[in-house]
């Protein structure tokens, strides 16, 4: 591919998918600014119009990631209503989907080991993912006694926890951890059986 020089049509944004590209090839750690460069067409010297290094691209794709995410899991969330278990089992499959189809966007977000507070930026973004999984919490503990409720913000974390787990044993073709269940039935199982202990929904829901 020629080099381009400056005159790129949006260096910024084919720099990023270049670098989604290598993360997948590669991992978060396992590629250069040069490589990006040149997978954009573009020369090094180019990169430094838009970007401080490694980390901001990796940062600018973390932040793109968490825009399709959070799109992804209030699209979910709306899709259960008016039913709150419906519409948290929605999002826990959502964040499935969007692992396997934006692996470069998962891996810049949660294994790069770019915090999300690095940007004002990346953190909005990230809080109102989170907080579409707090606000199905939120309205799923509804019926509980305010003193007896759990705090949404920890069970939405706990089934965040869950997800994640999820995704990185039996959603991402992990070697070694073949089962016989889908992994959308093994995180919806866990998830009633979750809540269930909590007492945030009846023994035969």
């Amino acid at each position: 591919m020629p080099k381009q020089g400056y005159h790129h049509g949006n260096l910024a944004q084919a720099l990023v998918d270049a670098t989604l590209v290598l993360i997948e090839e590669k991992g978060p750690t396992g590629f250069t600014v040069s490589e990006a460069a040149k997978r954009a067409g573009v020369t090094p010297a180019a990169v430094y119009r838009h970007f401080d290094g490694r980390e901001a691209l990796i940062t600018e794709g973390a932040r793109q990631g968490y825009g399709i995410f959070a799109r992804a899991m209030e699209a979910a969330y709306d899709s259960g209503q008016p039913s709150a278990l419906s519409s948290f089992e929605a999002v826990g499959r959502a964040y499935l989907a969007f692992a396997r189809a934006h692996p470069g966007h998962y891996v810049a977000m949660f294994e790069s080991g770019i915090s999300v507070n690095r940007s004002p930026e990346l953190h909005a973004v990230a809080l109102r993912a989170n907080g579409v999984l707090e606000r199905a919490a939120t309205e799923l503990s509804q019926h509980i006694p305010e003193a007896k409720r759990p705090p949404p913000s920890m069970f939405a974390s706990h089934i965040w926890a869950m997800s994640h787990g999820v995704v990185e044993l039996f959603a991402r073709n992990s070697p070694g951890t073949n089962v016989p269940f889908p992994p959308e039935d093994l995180l919806e199982t866990g998830i009633g059986i979750y809540l269930r202990g909590l007492g945030l929904i009846p023994p035969d829901s």
